[in-house]
């Protein structure tokens, strides 16, 4: 029997196999994407405490622990779960970060207005998590499992206002909000690495 003959006899078969280089490919550049990101988160979170005068910034300051209504970062058993689930809740979170780091925008409007290229940042880091977010659901799809839906956008986005009223409660607002949009891109270009061809097991 010809090797054309056997594909004729089970074509899903080799629907199966052509779909794989697909599969790696979304999966490399979804994860390229994420580790471009992390950059970017980084390069953020160092321009936030720079504009944010002090005592942010100052060897030794922790800043108070904010709670992000419906957003938190990764849990410690993240890692110890399936790949799908794990990818699940990276765009999850991925996608509840827009509207929040748009709230930071706009109070850094008014607490920072002469820093445009910190407002320009946020403003990229909420379009970068939206895409980011798609890119892994994509991922998901064609792995055969289902996103989960985002978390409530109004409800977080108006608490997290609610919560930063007064100047030193808006900076640490953002704060926290600059450092979760880093730990989930971080923690999603881990995720996705994981699933790339030759990278950690």
């Amino acid at each position: 029997m010809s090797r054309r003959e056997g594909s004729l006899e089970n074509p899903q078969a080799d629907s199966s196999v052509s779909s794989l280089p697909l599969l790696e490919a979304k999966i490399h550049q979804t994860h390229s994407l994420a580790r471009l990101l992390t950059k970017y988160a980084e390069q953020l979170l160092q321009e936030y405490v720079q504009h944010q005068g002090d005592p942010f910034g100052l060897p030794g300051f922790s800043p108070p622990r904010m709670p992000v209504v419906g957003l938190s970062a990764p849990a410690p058993g993240h890692e110890g779960l399936q790949a799908p689930e794990r990818l699940q809740l990276d765009a999850r979170a991925l996608a509840a970060l827009p509207p929040l780091l748009d709230v930071v925008r706009r109070l850094q409007a008014e607490l920072n207005p002469r820093a445009p290229r910190l407002l320009r940042r946020l403003e990229d880091a909420a379009r970068q998590a939206r895409a980011l977010s798609a890119a892994v659901e994509a991922v998901l799809t064609a792995l055969g499992a289902e996103p989960r839906g985002p978390w409530p956008e109004p409800a977080a986005a108006a608490t997290a206002a609610a919560t930063a009223a007064g100047v030193f409660p808006a900076k640490v607002l953002g704060l926290r909000v600059c450092g979760l949009y880093h730990e989930w891109v971080s923690r999603t270009e881990a995720d996705l690495g994981q699933l790339v061809p030759g990278g950690p097991s």
